[in-house]
């Protein structure tokens, strides 16, 4: 059967996060896209400058069209500003007998504020016991444990238990915010620890980096992976979209990483692709583990 994964989230008009980052790296990994759109922002890659809600029975109606008729493997769910949005996204995954990989999109890689205040208790209390798996950076997981931002593996451990009691099933503390030579996301969950490494890489293209890790970890789940397995290809494919990433000349602000480096963008006179491509798997030897 075919691989599908359903991103619900918002649209970036700029091209570089939410839906449209999603459908690219569903994609580029082997799985169709389909989609539920819960906002349009008018946005590139100085900022965002006007947001516009979809209505919740829209996006409830949205839901109905797609799980009612596709077979979906998997579930992504980026940005929902709104509690109203928010109620009707739980409803649906309790109607469908789902549960879904959580990116909590409160801010954007410009700083722009994406979800209202008041919605994060409720994002606490309906969706995150839904949660497959809950991929914060540290500032969202900040937000969402009302603590400071974690600076030691201690304090990032605390805040990842104090989120797991909401009812998340396992959690993704992503470190692309923290210092040093290299950036470390951890996972909790019931497999243990699994702690994944990978250099950091300096560039101003960066934008739709929590989109991207989340969408590439539905697309691994769509295609059957556990958990860890779909976390560790995830980061994988995202250290090299990083990589990547200074290849392309987009806008004057912070640009989108390089979903499609395998394919094109490689100064290349054609941009013909492999007629073989193999699945991104990346290079695990520096990734270690515990637990």
């Amino acid at each position: 059967m075919t691989a599908i994964a359903v991103t619900i989230a918002g649209s970036d008009s700029g091209g570089g996060a939410g839906i449209q980052a999603d459908l690219k790296t569903f994609s580029a990994l082997g799985v169709y896209g389909a989609s539920v759109i819960t906002a349009v922002t008018a946005q590139n890659t100085r900022g965002v400058s006007a947001v516009e809600d979809i209505a919740p029975t829209v996006v409830a109606a949205q839901i109905d069209a797609v799980f009612s008729d596709l077979a979906i493997g998997a579930v992504k769910i980026g940005m929902v500003s709104r509690r109203e949005t928010i109620g009707v996204i739980a409803a649906g995954l309790k109607r469908y007998h789902r549960q879904a990989v959580i990116d909590p999109v409160m801010v954007a890689t410009s700083g722009d504020h994406l979800m209202r205040p008041d919605a994060i208790a409720t994002l606490k209390e309906e969706l995150l016991p839904l949660a497959l798996i809950l991929t914060p950076n540290l500032p969202e997981a900040a937000l969402l444990t009302g603590r400071g931002i974690a600076e030691t593996e201690t304090e990032i451990a605390r805040q990842a238990e104090m989120l797991l009691k909401l009812g998340v099933r396992s959690v993704l503390m992503k470190g692309g915010h923290g210092k040093g030579k290299e950036a470390t996301d951890v996972l909790f969950g019931e497999g243990g620890v699994l702690s994944l490494s990978r250099p950091r890489i300096e560039t101003s293209n960066d934008h739709g980096t929590g989109c991207t890790i989340s969408a590439a970890i539905a697309a691994g789940l769509a295609k059957g992976k556990s958990i860890e397995d779909a976390v560790v290809a995830a980061k994988a494919y995202l250290h090299d979209a990083l990589v990547a990433a200074d290849r392309l000349t987009i806008g004057q602000g912070r640009g989108p990483v390089h979903h499609f480096h395998h394919w094109w963008g490689n100064n290349r006179a054609s941009i013909d692709g492999p007629s073989n491509v193999a699945e991104v798997q990346g290079d695990l030897g520096s990734m270690s583990r515990s637990g």
